[in-house]
């Protein structure tokens, strides 16, 4: 395999890649590499999967990452999410555009409004009924209909969790709309959405970044957009922020170890963006946008050098005048 430790030997120097057009002769064998790559169907090249964090309005930004890798022509053969991510992951792989789901976004309100404060909170507590989720719901059936796990134009999963068991549901046959308002279904204020003899709460509890999820779809490279809470400076100021606070520092613990299993991670820097901040989505889309752009030529070389043995290895095997 001579050919493709060349090929390793010119890409592992490349300094990172530029905005502006590369033409040196590095940066051109670079971007011819990508086309081919990037043109090969799923079973010629490894699988791609990207994978949404939770992060409820945080999550927005996961928009951003999607217009970036979706402009670029990044190929997507899987999408697994949990909460948010779910939410924004089940629009994309049902193939709704990405500027339409900036639009939902960006107007974006699941019933807890910006006026959902301490009081409201207690008198939820003290009630015998808590909220509905089915805003989620309508809004996931109202873009993609009734559309079952199987009838996604990209194959896609998500994440609940058991509000008795403490197991995590992974979502990957039966109704989308029903499985994402389970998985963006947060536990003590939205009640659990009954499901087969379960009763399902907001995925992000145990599983924040579903890789897994990603694996059983039979992902081989992961790409993770992550979008954390910076909850070490955050100061919760009612007692829902607080309650936010308990979900995103479990959502943190857990991303330490989950992140090291993705092949690639973008994380936006939307740490400051409360739950209730519904205003800020746009500001936090951006902000993914941001994040995407600056690690994108990164993560092409990173599947690039993922990719290259196995592409190696079919042109050696191809006829010589079918070879790049």
């Amino acid at each position: 395999m001579k050919f493709a430790g060349l090929l390793l030997a010119l890409l592992l120097p490349a300094q990172a890649l530029r905005a502006a057009p590369d033409y040196s002769p590095d940066g051109l064998l670079r971007a011819h590499l990508w086309r081919d790559l990037s043109s090969r169907p799923a079973g010629r090249r490894p699988r791609v999967g990207v994978v949404l964090s939770a992060g409820s309005t945080r999550g927005t930004a996961h928009v951003g990452v999607l217009q970036v890798l979706d402009q670029a022509g990044f190929p997507v053969d899987s999408v697994a999410g949990t909460s948010m991510g779910a939410v924004i992951g089940s629009l994309y792989a049902a193939g709704r555009p990405v500027k339409r789901i900036w639009e939902i976004m960006a107007g974006l309100n699941f019933g807890l409004g910006t006026n959902f404060n301490s009081f409201r909170l207690i008198q939820l507590m003290l009630a015998d009924k808590l909220l509905s989720s089915e805003n989620t719901e309508k809004l996931i059936r109202g873009e993609i209909g009734g559309l079952r796990f199987d009838q996604m134009p990209i194959p896609f999963a998500c994440v609940a969790m058991d509000i008795y068991t403490g197991e995590s549901v992974l979502f990957r046959e039966g109704d989308v709309a029903t499985a994402v308002r389970a998985s963006m279904n947060l536990p003590g204020v939205f009640e659990p959405v009954a499901y087969r003899q379960r009763y399902l709460v907001d995925g992000g509890v145990v599983d924040y970044i579903p890789i897994d999820a990603a694996r059983m779809q039979g992902a081989q490279w992961v790409l993770a957009s992550i979008t954390e809470s910076d909850y070490r400076s955050a100061r919760p100021q009612t007692v829902l922020e607080m309650f936010e606070q308990v979900i995103d520092i479990r959502g943190a613990l857990l991303s330490r170890e989950q992140r090291k299993l993705a092949q690639f991670v973008i994380a936006p820097q939307v740490g400051d963006i409360g739950v209730t901040e519904t205003a800020r989505a746009p500001e936090a889309m951006s902000k993914g946008v941001i994040a995407a752009y600056k690690a994108l030529r990164p993560a092409m070389e990173n599947l690039l050098l993922f990719s290259l043995e196995s592409m190696a290895r079919d042109w050696v095997s191809a006829p010589s005048e079918a070879r790049p």
